[in-house]
């Protein structure tokens, strides 16, 4: 068996939207992941289904595998022909460990590649507001770890010999030590009213930054509750935060949601959110696969130009279908003078992405609506129709499509099944941490949740979420699930869901 090879990646500070393209490129094809506690639980959700995912993280000095060990276990994997990604906090060359690593993997004789990651100081400067240099005070820049391997006698780090001006000093690892570190740089000569900024969970929505001066910092922080990760910078620009720092006057910066979403399918609403400050964790409760019978596939395209109505339910049922419509023609104009009527907004901005004009957008996006607006058209008696749907699709469309006379086809493209959450990342994030919030939007999320409440149960002191609903259909269902609904889009779409959220959790709204 020809060996594989091992590759050092580096996952960034935190944010996932700040993995590098080739990291991502190569976390999707992998055979076996090995990762530490920082990386996010999205990137987690990259890799094949069939791909081997291993935790060797460790989380307050907790080991779950010691370093050797986890060298051990990238030779024997690549031994075996697998295509291994390292997946590291950071960068790998930057306190990361990825020097031993890759020494190990050289004196086995694995082929390796290594891939540099967006480093922790980098991103907390700048979601902090913080310029690590400045061409006009500030042109060197000292990184330096706080926190060095136990087993040594002393530190390696001459304290007393960094530089004191015209620099901006970013500490790693240093939280436990902070007390010590700030005597060590006053007892070095270091100005104690030179600004402090020690960023919390750099990137992430829940970032928090602790300012001060060298003199209080120690004060500052414990007051402010300060813990690890963060990252500590000593500077002049450290102060600039003040009045350049972007991240923190987002609306929904500082807050957690849950987003409720199918298993491998980008969502639009986590883009929406994030881009307004937010940390989100996708759950994913249901997986969405394409689930279409051939024969029934092979009578409908055969037919597909004797139809007076495409009806779509979902932008699932949109992807499914056009993907199985390219599998047989090779020209959109095969659909012929068919007219198209889309569920809601976010089901026709799905069909545009194919260059075909939506008819009708009922003004609320449920199938009631849908076959009420279908219904006004005069256009059903002795109509054919052709609805598209999942294996979970409310028969209210077909029964009052048909009861105005129109003679309707259900095609199924796609199946929505509940997920195994007892072991998924996002999950346990949930698990741990909880949320501000927990977003819904669809009846089969709701089910989907209650029936797995057993592996979401939340630790004791996790922050518990009020509940958001995309719209009234949604509401039913979580009414009738015993659930509570704290808040409700005014209309059943992506967008109202979006400022439900920033009206009722956002920072104006305190």
């Amino acid at each position: 068996m020809p060996e594989g090879s091992v590759y050092l990646v580096g996952a960034g500070p935190g944010n996932p939207g700040l993995v590098t393209v080739r990291a991502k490129e190569l976390i999707e094809r992998c055979d076996t992941l090995v990762y530490d506690s920082l990386v996010h639980p999205t990137v987690l959700s990259w890799p094949r289904a069939d791909c081997e995912q291993i935790y060797v993280g460790k989380k307050a000095g907790r080991h779950s595998m010691p370093q050797n060990e986890i060298q051990k276990l990238l030779v024997a994997k690549a031994k075996e022909g697998n295509q291994v990604v390292r997946l590291k906090g950071g960068d790998p060359f930057v306190f990361g460990r990825g020097s031993e690593e890759a020494l190990a993997l050289d004196a086995a004789g694995i082929e390796f590649e290594v891939v540099p990651g967006v480093t922790a100081a980098l991103g907390a400067g700048a979601f902090s507001g913080t310029p690590l240099t400045q061409r006009d005070h500030n042109s060197t820049l000292v990184i330096v770890t706080g926190h060095e391997d136990p087993d040594k006698s002393e530190s390696s780090v001459d304290w007393a010999n960094l530089p004191r001006e015209n620099c901006t000093l970013c500490v790693y690892m240093g939280v436990s030590r902070l007390e010590s570190i700030a005597q060590n740089l006053i007892d070095a000569g270091f100005d104690p009213a030179i600004p402090v900024a020690c960023v919390e969970w750099a990137t992430l929505g829940h970032q928090r930054v602790c300012r001060a001066d060298l003199g209080t910092i120690r004060q500052e922080a414990k007051q402010f509750g300060l813990k690890s990760p963060a990252i500590i910078i000593i500077g002049e620009n450290a102060a600039m935060g003040e009045k350049i720092s972007w991240f923190e006057s987002k609306p929904l910066q500082g807050r957690r949601f849950v987003v409720t979403r199918s298993q491998g399918q980008a969502s639009e609403l986590s883009g929406k959110l994030e881009r307004l400050g937010a940390e989100v964790i996708g759950l994913p409760l249901i997986s969405i696969t394409r689930n279409i019978d051939e024969a029934t596939k092979e009578d409908v395209f055969a037919e597909i130009a004797s139809y007076d109505w495409l009806v779509f339910s979902s932008p699932n049922g949109v992807r499914y279908f056009f993907e199985a419509f390219f599998e047989t023609f090779d020209d959109i104009r095969s659909l012929g003078f068919i007219r198209i009527a889309a569920v809601g907004r976010s089901t026709a901005k799905e069909i545009k992405k194919f260059y075909v004009t939506t008819d009708l957008i009922p003004d609320e996006a449920n199938a009631d609506s849908l076959a009420e607006a279908l219904v006004a058209t005069d256009s059903l008696d002795s109509a054919n129709v052709l609805l598209v749907s999942g294996n979970l699709g409310r028969d209210v469309l077909t029964v009052k499509l048909e009861e105005a006379r129109a003679i309707v086809d259900r095609f199924e493209v796609y199946k929505t099944e509940a997920t195994d959450l007892s072991n998924d990342p996002a999950a346990k994030e949930f698990r741990e941490s909880g949320a501000d919030g927990i977003l819904f939007t669809s009846s089969s999320g709701v089910k989907s949740f209650v029936d797995q409440a057993k592996d979401l149960q939340l630790a004791e002191d996790a922050l518990r979420p009020q509940s958001v609903s995309i719209g009234p259909i949604t509401s039913a269902c979580m009414t009738q699930q015993g659930m509570p609904v704290n808040h409700q889009a005014k209309e059943a779409s992506l967008d109202s869901l979006v400022e439900a959220v920033v009206a009722n959790f956002g920072k104006e709204s305190e």
